[in-house]
């Protein structure tokens, strides 16, 4: 393809995920990619290992994030959560599209009319969980004549869980810590309600993991929003045992951010502890990740009442030394900007991905190009007559 007809993509952040959205785009030679992030050895090795050119700017300065997107056509924000709503509405302003994994806190709904009056198609929350859940539990939603429950189980984890947490961290450490912490919303008999985080602990069977725990996390985001079910409810998955040391670090202060007196001091125990988690968690150079989730969606069709679910196990990428939250995640947004790009959804506005998947084609189209990159989502349909189909 001629140089001068290639869209011209941005990614911000260059982190595992964003390093993987670039790289895989990079392959495509309908695109021109470039990065952009504050660190400049992540710069480098996509620089030197890949050819992909980069750029140093500062997320917390719009300005800067405005400069980065000069003449893109498309956008990915790979940026850390707390930083996540101001860059979109940045990405916005400029009036490009844009694909967005950022998983902030703030309602991504609050930019709607910004983006309408732009012209912009943003795409939010577009990883694997919140992502292709989303997407997942919309197109079983839609058929359905009434969708009664949902449940979403994900987790990402070490394939060999090394002790003492069981657990290495495959994404940012900073937002696992905001997962343990912060409320969980779900929906119980039609009404939102505000759950601990590691509450309602469970265990569940998968296959080629073994035994998992979960608990609640603040997961469900839009859904609450967009999905009319009485029963919503979405859980992390841990290795058993990791939900009671992550409590009792929590419930005795270990993540406060409230300054406490050591010799005349002031110390933020969150500073101390997350000093000491983070070199524990962090995935060692050979250490192996799987992805692991599960997505039930019970509701009432025309036959009675059916249950839809949905199960991935995914494993860290040899070849190419890819880990699987990467994969999970980042080509999931690659996918969506070429859905952009070749205008299978062309609706402006915010759009998270429950959105597309009462689009058969946008479903078709983001469920090939990820089996094409070895992601496969098992479905299974159990009828009220005891029929089961498999997909």
């Amino acid at each position: 393809m001629d140089t001068k007809d290639r869209k011209r993509i941005v990614v911000l952040g260059a982190g595992r995920v964003g390093s993987a959205i670039a790289v895989d785009l990079a392959r495509d030679d309908r695109f021109e990619v470039r990065v952009a992030d504050r660190d400049d050895a992540r710069l480098s090795a996509l620089r030197e290992r890949h050819r992909i050119p980069g750029e140093r700017v500062d997320f917390s300065l719009s300005s800067t994030v405005t400069r980065a997107l000069a003449d893109a056509d498309f956008v990915v924000s790979a940026v850390p959560g707390f930083l996540g709503f101001r860059t979109l509405r940045a990405v916005i302003e400029t009036g490009i599209d844009v694909v967005d994994i950022a998983f902030f806190p703030q309602d991504p709904f609050d930019l709607d009319p910004l983006a309408q009056e732009r012209g912009v198609r943003a795409i939010v929350d577009c990883g694997v969980a919140p992502g292709m859940s989303n997407l997942l539990v919309g197109h079983a939603d839609s058929l359905v004549e009434r969708t009664e429950s949902v449940a979403i189980y994900v987790g990402g984890l070490p394939f060999d869980p090394p002790p003492p947490y069981e657990y290495r961290a495959v994404f940012s450490p900073i937002d696992v810590i905001e997962e343990y912490t912060r409320p969980a919303r779900v929906a119980v008999d039609g009404r939102t309600v505000t759950r601990p985080a590691l509450a309602d602990l469970e265990r569940l069977e998968f296959d080629g993991v073994g035994t998992l725990e979960a608990f609640v996390t603040d997961g469900l985001r839009t859904l609450l929003r967009t999905i009319d079910a009485p029963n919503m409810v979405e859980k992390t998955l841990r290795y058993p045992g990791h939900a009671d040391k992550i409590r009792l670090l929590r419930d005795t202060g270990f993540f406060s951010e409230q300054p406490v007196q050591i010799e005349g001091v002031p110390v933020r125990p969150i500073d101390l502890t997350t000093a000491l988690l983070f070199p524990l968690w962090e995935l060692r150079e050979g250490e192996e990740d799987v992805t692991v989730m599960r997505v039930r969606v019970d509701g009432i069709a025309e036959r009675g009442r059916v249950r839809r679910s949905y199960d991935l196990l995914d494993r860290f990428d040899r070849v190419t030394g890819t880990t699987s939250m990467a994969r999970t995640t980042g080509y999931t947004a690659s996918m969506a900007v070429r859905l952009l790009a070749a205008g299978v959804w062309t609706r402006p506005g915010i759009a998270p991905p429950e959105l597309l998947g009462r689009d058969p084609a946008c479903v078709a189209f983001l469920l090939d190009g990820l089996r094409a990159r070895g992601i496969v989502y098992r479905e299974t349909v159990d009828r009220i007559d005891g029929r089961c189909d498999r997909g």
